[in-house]
């Protein structure tokens, strides 16, 4: 669709040539102009063709633009349309269907600038996210914290690599997957962007995929000061979830506990407290903002998570029920010497089975970064080596 977009800009902005050339020539000529609702004298004939050589400019920059993938390619678009149609209308008994080409690319323009403002109001979240105040350097996790924790949870922080390390204030991740809205939907792929402060529990995580591969689709879901809330937008347009209350906010809180496996010294925080079960597992408990959410974590014998489970509000308002949630690991990486899952899906399970909505994969994970990904220029993802088994 992009690609169709900017040839639909660069053909329309080049068949401004004609116009340029057109009253360039009646200008020329000395004539005065009969062929606009207003008729316009040699002087006004040469400023009308030089808007039309001006509409050409705008448009064919902002195929460029759309081509180098520059987000400001809209605004220029958006410039050279109204500039377009303004001439069109002047000179409406020879160039009126161009009419028809301005209007298709109005939507796209209005999506983009929709795209642009989501974007920026996301990223905005992130850089106060990023900013919350914090301890003056971070501490490294020491060996005796670990003494108070069930065996398994103790197995898995030392097989982490966390112990004597800097432990997490702040974490930004990547992650690529595919997700789906019902049990016979089909699959989308999807890219995604996490951040994380730790210190004070918070996240935001903004998605990006498309519905029959055609239809852009973007999300963000977040939880900060105890409250969470989920937005997901068609084309940027469109809101078709927006949901914050009550549930939303223990589904948030589940998923922060649950994401802790991406930085694992998070489980010593003062607001998470553990509960020995077996050898294999243990309850995990989040108090904050005078809230409260569980998950059950399972470990391997080489101290690795292999998932969690909890019950969770299905979406959010009066019909959301606690439901059987959960999160599987099917494999595991070190990034920056910590030992983390990188692959598996997360389900839920109905009355008619299991229905598994999201499949994901960790690209990135970095503890206490400089800033958001898109603050560093030249970066590049660090080589995964294998965790210790």
């Amino acid at each position: 669709m992009r690609h169709v977009v900017t040839i639909l800009i660069a053909l329309h902005g080049a068949i401004h040539i004609i116009g340029y050339i057109e009253w360039s020539k009646l200008a020329a000529a000395g004539q005065s102009s009969d062929r606009t609702l207003v008729p316009l004298s040699p002087a006004g004939s040469r400023a009308f063709a030089l808007l039309w050589l001006t509409a050409l400019i705008l448009l064919l920059a902002a195929a460029a633009l759309q081509v180098l993938r520059r987000d400001a390619w809209w605004a220029l678009a958006l410039f050279g349309v109204l500039l377009s149609q303004g001439l069109i209308v002047l000179a409406w008994p020879q160039a009126k269907f161009g009419t028809l080409v301005n209007v298709l690319l109005l939507l796209p323009i209005a999506a983009a600038a929709a795209h642009a403002r989501f974007r920026h109001e996301v990223d905005s979240e992130v850089r106060a996210l990023l900013a919350r105040p914090s301890e003056p350097r971070a501490s490294s996790v020491d060996p005796s914290e670990l003494d108070r924790l069930p065996a398994p949870v103790r197995t898995w922080l030392e097989a982490s690599g966390v112990v004597g390390r800097e432990r997490a204030q702040t974490v930004r991740l990547k992650q690529r997957g595919e997700l789906r809205t019902s049990p016979d939907a089909a699959w989308m792929p999807a890219e995604a962007e996490q951040y994380f402060s730790v210190d004070e529990p918070a996240f935001v995580w903004k998605v990006t995929t498309k519905t029959m591969g055609i239809l852009p689709i973007e999300g963000r879901d977040k939880y900060a000061a105890g409250k969470g809330q989920m937005l997901i937008k068609a084309a940027s347009l469109v809101d078709i979830v927006d949901a914050a209350d009550e549930k939303i906010d223990h589904g948030a809180m589940l998923r922060f506990l649950g994401e802790i496996v991406w930085f694992p010294s998070a489980a010593l925080r003062p607001y998470i407290a553990w509960e020995s079960i077996d050898a294999t597992s243990a309850k995990a408990t989040m108090r904050h903002a005078g809230k409260v959410a569980s998950a059950v974590f399972t470990f391997d014998p080489q101290g690795r998570v292999v998932g969690l489970q909890a019950d969770r509000y299905l979406g959010g308002g009066a019909d959301a029920k606690l439901t059987p949630w959960s999160v599987s690991c099917s494999d595991w990486r070190t990034f920056r010497g910590i030992g983390i899952p990188i692959r598996g899906e997360v389900l839920w399970t109905l009355e008619g089975g299991s229905f598994s909505y999201y499949r994901w994969e960790i690209l990135d994970v970095e503890h206490n970064p400089a800033g958001p990904y898109w603050a560093v220029l030249g970066e590049r993802l660090p080589h995964a080596a294998p965790a210790p088994r």
